[in-house]
C-alpha cells in the first residue's frame, strides 16, 4: 500500500523532527545547511522507505547505512558511563560497541540494552525472576520475626541517630540537625531529659503543633556544632573538638576517631560517635467498617524494649554471620582506600571497609538479596543498595530514605532511615522501564578508552575533563559489594576501579591519554567516518587542550552543534550552562596553512555567527510568550569556544608551525602558547555579545572587563541569582584575576557586589576598575544618598573621570543603566536617576 503525498510529506516531517543527533550529524552540516542539501542527500532512501508498510526507525538507519558505509552503521562510544549513547544507537538499529575502564558502568550499559531493550518475553522473564528472589528473601525475614510486631504490624522504615557524649555535662545527647519526622503530618522526635541515665529519652510527637514542630526543626547539630539546652542552660561544643580534629606534621587532618575493624558493623560503647535506633515506622492494617475491606496505614512510633531486643537479634545474626557472608561474596570485605571523595567517611566516621556504610538491619537484607541473585538482580541490587545505606539521609517531606548519590559524594549524616523489606522491595520494583531493541549486534568490553581493536564507522562520546566528578572512586561504593562471584555476562571483567588507569580531567597526563584514546578512534574507523564529542565547560584552558588533542589525533572540528540539554528554571539562568557542544570531528584531509593575524577576522566571523545563532534562538523563544532564555550567557560564551574550535582545526600549520607536532608537545606550567591567545580571543570576541538588558552594544564595547564584569553581575542579582559559582564564571570570562576588592559577600549561595556606599572612598586607585567612569558614578551616587549638593557632586565627578567630555556618553547610558538595575536599593536607584538627569542636563562649555 503507498502513501499520498500529504501522508509522506507529513511522515517526513515526523523522522526528521525524531532523528537522532547520530543520523543528523552524519550529515555533518551546519543547521543552514541542512535544507538545502538534505533532500540530495537523505530523502532518497526515505522515499524508497516511506514506500513500504515498515517505517521504523532501524530499517531506514539500516538503509542509510548501506548508502553511507556499505553495510548497518557501527557506533562505538569508550567512554559509555550509564550507557545513554550505545542504547539510543542500537534503538535507532546501528550495530553497537560500547566500552569503559569502570565495570559499574559496563554493567550499566549491560543493563540498558539487555534489561531496558529487551523483547517482551524476556521482559516476563527477568520479572518472573525478580519475584522468585523477592519470595525468597521475604520468606526468610519473616521466618526471622525481626520486623513484626507481637500484634503481626510490619515495620516499613527504622530511623537512626548517632549520639555522643557532651564534654561539658557528660551527658549522651542524641545527634541530629532535625528531629522533624514527617512534615506533612505534623510528626516530630522529641528530647525529654532522664537526669538518672544522664541521657535524653526520645518521644514521638502525633498531631504536634505549630510550635512544636518549628521547635523540633532545629535540632542538636547546627552549623558545625552540638547544640542543647539542659536545665535552662545552652551548651554548644564543635563536631570538629568532638572528633579531635588536629593538623598533620606531613599535611592534611587526623582526628581522634577510632578506625573501625573489618569485624566492625556498629559502634563500640568507648567510641566517641553512638547509634540509636530513635523511631520506626510501621504498616498498619486494619478494618475499615464504611468501606467494608482492610486497609493499610503507616504510623511512627517510639522504640519499645520488644523493639530492642529484635535489634539486639539483628546485631546477633550479623555478628555470627559476617565473616561467612563476606567469603560468600554477599557482603563486601573491602577496605576504603583514601580519596578526593573516599577520605571523607573515614575522616568524619572512622569507618575503614564499605560494609561499615551500613548498619545490621542493611547488611542482613542486602546479604539475603544477594544470597538469591541472578545477573539482573546484580543491577537491582545495585540500586537498592544506593538507596539503603547509613549515608542515606531521612527525607521527612516524603517519609522515606534518600539515595545515597543524590550528589557526587559519599556524604555522612547524623541521622538516617533503613528500609524494611516492603519499601527496600519497592525501590528494586518490577515496573522498569522498556524499549525493545531491535536485532543489532552489541559489543561491551570493560577495559581502557584507547583499546579498540576494530573498526567503527561514528564515535559518540562524553569524555571525562576539567573537574570531572571521580567517578573512579565513588563507583567503589558498588564495586565492594559486586566484585566477588559475579554472574556470567561480568565474570570476565576487572572489578576494581583501577585508579591509575582512570583519565583525570587535567594536566598533562589527561592530555596524553586523551590524545592516545582519540588517536585510536581515528585510526578505527574509515575515511568517511565522524566522532561525536559531547563537551560543556566554560574553562578556556580546558577548550585549549581539547583543540590541541583534536590537532595531535589527526582530526578537525568540521560542526558545531549547540543543543539545549538542561530544563530551563531561574536557578539555570546566568552563570550556569544550559547547553551542550556537539562537536562533529572527521579526519584532517590536506595541508592547510594560515597564518595568525589571517585567522583573527575568520574567527571572529565565525564566532559571532555561531552567537547569533543562539541569540535568535532566545529571541524566538520570547516571541513564543515564554520568558526564559534556552541559552544563558554562558552558553554564548561555549559557543564562542567552539566556533573558534571549527577554524583552527581546520589548519595543519599556524604561522609555519606544525600544529599537529605542536599539540603533542608538553605544556610548561604558565606557559601561554598561540592556542591560549586564539581562544583568549575567543572568549574576548563571545564577551562583546554579553550585553547587559538595557544597555547599547556601542557602549559596551567602550567598557573595561572589571565594569562589564559589576554591570553584567547587577543584572543577575536583579533577577536573585547570588550563587557565587556566577561571579567566578564571569570573572573568568572577563579575565578578571581578582574580583574580591567589588564584592560585599562571597558566600556560596549569598554573594554580593559591594554598593556605593559600600564602595565609600575605597577602590579610587591600584585597580582597573578603580580607575574607571562606572567607579566615580558609584561615588557620585554615594555623595548624593549623603545629601551633597549637586553641583559639587557633577564638579567631584568631573575631576574623577579622564577625558570627561569624551565619556559622557557612557556615563550617562551606565548611569540610566544603574537606576533601573538597582531596584533592590531603591535609595541608590533614586540617586542613579537623579545623576543620569544631571550629566544629560549639564551645560557643556563650547556647545
Amino acid at each position: 500500500m503507498k502513501l499520498s503525498e500529504a501522508e509522506k510529506n507529513k511522515l517526513k516531517q515526523q523522522v526528521l523532527l525524531s532523528m537522532s543527533y547520530v543520523e543528523k550529524l552524519t550529515l555533518s552540516k551546519r543547521p543552514e545547511e541542512i535544507e538545502g542539501e538534505l533532500y540530495g542527500d537523505i530523502w532518497p532512501a526515505v522515499n524508497a522507505h516511506l514506500n513500504t508498510q515498515a517505517h521504523n526507525h532501524a530499517e531506514l538507519v539500516e538503509q542509510l547505512g548501506v548508502m553511507r558505509f556499505g553495510h548497518r552503521p557501527k557506533v562505538a562510544d569508550t567512554f559509555c558511563g550509564g550507557g545513554s549513547i550505545p542504547f539510543e544507537a542500537a534503538r535507532l538499529g546501528c550495530d553497537v560497541y560500547a566500552s569503559d575502564l569502570n565495570p559499574i558502568a559496563c554493567m550499566l550499559t549491560w543493563g540498558a540494552l539487555n534489561i531496558i531493550g529487551a523483547d517482551e518475553t524476556t521482559r516476563e522473564e527477568i520479572t518472573a525472576a525478580q519475584r522468585q528472589v523477592a519470595e525468597a528473601v521475604d520468606d526468610e525475614i519473616t521466618a526471622l520475626g525481626i520486623e513484626h510486631d507481637a500484634q503481626g504490624n510490619r515495620a516499613k522504615a527504622y530511623l537512626y541517630c548517632l549520639e555522643t557524649h557532651c564534654p561539658e555535662t557528660g551527658w549522651r545527647v542524641p545527634m541530629a540537625p532535625s528531629w522533624v519526622i514527617s512534615k506533612t503530618r505534623n510528626i516530630c522526635a522529641k528530647l525529654v531529659p532522664n537526669p538518672q541515665a544522664k541521657c535524653f529519652d526520645i518521644e514521638i510527637v502525633r498531631d504536634a503543633s505549630t510550635d512544636e514542630m518549628k521547635a523540633s526543626g532545629k535540632g542538636t547539630v547546627q552549623a558545625g556544632y552540638l547544640e542543647y539546652t539542659l536545665d535552662g542552660e545552652l551548651h554548644r561544643t564543635a563536631i570538629k573538638t568532638l572528633r579531635g580534629d588536629y593538623k598533620k606534621s606531613s599535611g592534611g587532618t587526623g582526628n581522634r576517631l577510632r578506625l573501625w575493624e573489618k569485624s566492625d558493623f556498629t559502634p563500640r560503647p568507648d567510641d566517641i560517635f553512638l547509634e540509636r535506633l530513635y523511631c520506626i515506622q510501621w504498616t498498619c492494617s486494619e478494618y475499615d467498617a464504611i468501606k467494608d475491606k482492610t486497609i493499610s496505614r503507616t504510623e511512627f512510633r517510639s522504640v519499645t524494649v520488644a523493639d530492642l531486643k529484635r535489634e539486639a537479634q539483628v546485631e546477633a545474626i550479623v555478628e555470627a554471620q559476617l565473616a561467612d557472608w563476606q567469603t560468600q561474596g554477599w557482603v563486601p570485605d573491602m577496605a576504603i582506600e583514601p580519596g578526593y571523595n573516599t577520605d571523607q567517611p573515614i575522616h568524619e566516621r572512622g569507618w575503614t571497609h564499605w560494609h561499615h556504610l551500613f548498619n545490621a538491619r542493611q547488611l542482613l537484607l542486602h546479604a539475603l538479596y544477594f544470597k538469591h541473585r541472578t545477573p539482573e538482580d546484580y543491577i537491582f541490587n545495585a540500586k537498592s543498595l544506593d538507596w539503603n545505606s547509613r549515608i542515606g539521609n531521612w527525607m521527612n517531606q516524603w517519609e522515606k530514605t534518600n539515595n545515597v548519590f543524590y550528589n557526587q559524594a559519599l556524604n555522612t549524616f547524623y541521622n538516617y532511615g533503613t528500609r524494611c523489606f516492603t519499601s527496600h522491595e519497592a525501590g528494586r520494583s518490577f515496573g522498569f522501564a522498556n524499549s525493545q531493541i531491535s536485532n543489532v549486534e552489541k559489543t561491551i568490553n570493560n577495559q581502557e578508552a584507547c583499546k579498540i581493536d576494530d573498526e567503527y564507522d561514528i564515535f559518540v562520546t562524553d569524555p571525562p575533563y576539567a573537574d570531572a566528578v571521580h567517578y573512579h572512586e565513588i563507583t567503589e561504593f558498588f564495586i565492594a559489594w559486586l566484585r566477588k562471584n559475579p554472574p556470567e555476562p561480568f565474570k570476565d571483567w576487572t572489578w576494581d576501579s583501577r585508579r591509575a588507569l582512570a583519565i583525570k580531567g587535567d594536566g598533562e597526563e589527561f592530555r596524553r591519554n586523551m590524545v592516545d584514546t582519540y588517536t585510536a578512534m581515528a585510526d578505527h574507523m574509515p575515511d568517511n567516518g565522524l566522532q561525536i564529542i559531547m563537551f560543556t565547560h566554560q574553562d578556556s584552558g580546558v577548550w585549549a587542550d581539547m583543540t590541541n588533542i583534536v590537532w595531535a589525533a589527526g582530526l578537525q572540528v568540521t560542526a558545531a552543534w549547540y543543543i539545549a540539554t538542561e530544563t530551563t528554571s531561574e536557578l539555570k539562568k546566568g552563570g550556569y550552562v544550559q547547553g551542550t557542544v556537539l562537536l562533529v570531528l572527521r579526519k584532517r584531509d590536506g595541508n592547510e596553512s594560515a597564518y595568525q593575524d589571517e585567522l583573527v577576522q575568520e574567527i571572529r566571523e565565525e564566532v559571532q555567527s555561531q552567537i547569533e545563532t543562539l541569540i535568535g534562538l532566545n529571541q524566538s523563544q520570547k516571541h513564543n510568550n515564554r520568558d526564559e532564555n534556552l541559552f544563558s550567557d554562558a552558553d554564548l560564551q561555549m559557543a564562542g569556544y567552539a566556533a573558534a574550535l571549527r577554524v583552527l582545526t581546520a589548519y595543519a600549520k599556524i604561522d609555519g608551525m606544525d600544529m599537529t607536532q605542536e599539540a603533542l608537545r608538553p605544556k610548561q606550567k604558565g606557559q601561554k602558547t598561540l592556542v591560549d591567545d586564539i581562544i583568549a580571543l575567543s572568549v574576548q570576541i563571545a564577551n562583546e555579545f554579553l550585553v547587559p538588558e538595557g544597555l547599547d552594544a556601542k557602549i559596551w564595547e567602550k567598557l573595561t572587563n572589571a565594569e562589564r564584569f559589576y554591570l553584567k553581575m547587577l543584572e543577575l542579582e536583579a533577577e536573585g541569582l547570588t550563587k557565587l559559582d556566577n561571579y567566578q564564571n564571569f570573572a573568568k570570562a572577563f579575565k578578571l584575576s581578582e574580583y574580591d576588592n567589588l564584592m560585599h559577600s562571597v558566600k556560596p549561595n549569598n554573594a554580593r557586589l559591594k554598593s556605593a556606599i559600600e564602595f565609600a572612598r575605597s577602590e579610587f586607585s591600584g585597580s582597573e576598575f578603580g580607575e574607571s567612569p562606572a567607579r566615580a558614578l558609584l561615588y557620585a551616587l554615594m555623595s548624593l544618598q549623603q545629601g551633597k549638593d549637586s553641583e559639587e557632586v557633577m564638579a567631584n565627578l568631573r575631576d574623577n573621570v579622564v577625558d570627561y567630555l569624551k565619556q559622557r556618553e557612557v556615563l550617562a547610558a551606565v548611569s540610566q543603566y544603574l537606576g533601573k538595575q538597582l531596584a533592590q536599593r531603591s535609595e541608590e536607584a533614586s540617586a542613579a536617576r537623579v545623576l543620569n538627569g544631571l550629566i544629560r542636563n549639564e551645560k557643556v562649555a563650547g556647545r
